[in-house]
């Protein structure tokens, strides 16, 4: 809860003791003397506590406790919008890697985190995988089809697309790069 938060709660329970409808537009609510004004208006604590007393023995409790009316509004997310995977789909023309996003039934991107906790966990082949064939390697990917197809348990890869992108882009700079095999 932030002090926003608490200053709306004191201005509800002001406004439900006076009968009156508060609207407070963002970044320009009311301020803590007006809240404070209109509590004790309503013959309410200035500072918006009172003294609360235990639902099972009744005894009140130590401390004072902020109460008040606040505005909640309630996020509906349904699990059936949300859900998305991908087994085939669109891939992007100049770097040949999965479109992202539900919208153009993409892939979920592996970003920096992802790749580093996967090596640290020290899965160097799931690693491998998710960097070459599911991602950009268009030759690998066709080879693991063709070994899965064979009933094969190999997995070749080659040179990632977004590699010879970058190789490109070091070209149109004059650069004379050549990458070797082996």
């Amino acid at each position: 809860m932030n002090v926003g938060q608490i200053l709306e709660c004191h201005l509800g329970w002001a406004a439900q003791a006076l009968g009156i409808h508060c609207s407070c537009p963002v970044f320009d609510g009311a301020k803590e003397a007006e809240i404070k004004e209109l509590l004790k208006k309503a013959g309410l604590p200035e500072d918006g506590k009172i003294i609360l007393h235990d639902g099972y023995s009744g005894e009140p409790f130590d401390q004072r406790v902020t109460v008040g009316y606040m505005y909640i509004l309630k996020l509906i997310h349904l699990v059936d919008e949300k859900i998305h995977a991908r087994s085939i789909g669109p891939y992007s023309l100049v770097t040949q890697q999965p479109l992202g996003g539900k919208a153009q039934f993409g892939g979920q991107r592996l970003g920096e985190m992802e790749v580093w906790a996967l090596e640290a966990y020290g899965a160097a082949f799931t690693l491998q995988e998710m960097l070459t064939v599911k991602s950009d390697d268009v030759s690998g990917r066709t080879r693991i089809y063709e070994a899965i197809v064979k009933g094969e348990q190999r997995l070749t890869h080659g040179t990632p697309e977004s590699f010879n992108v970058l190789i490109k882009e070091l070209q149109g700079l004059c650069l004379d790069i050549k990458t070797e095999k082996g």
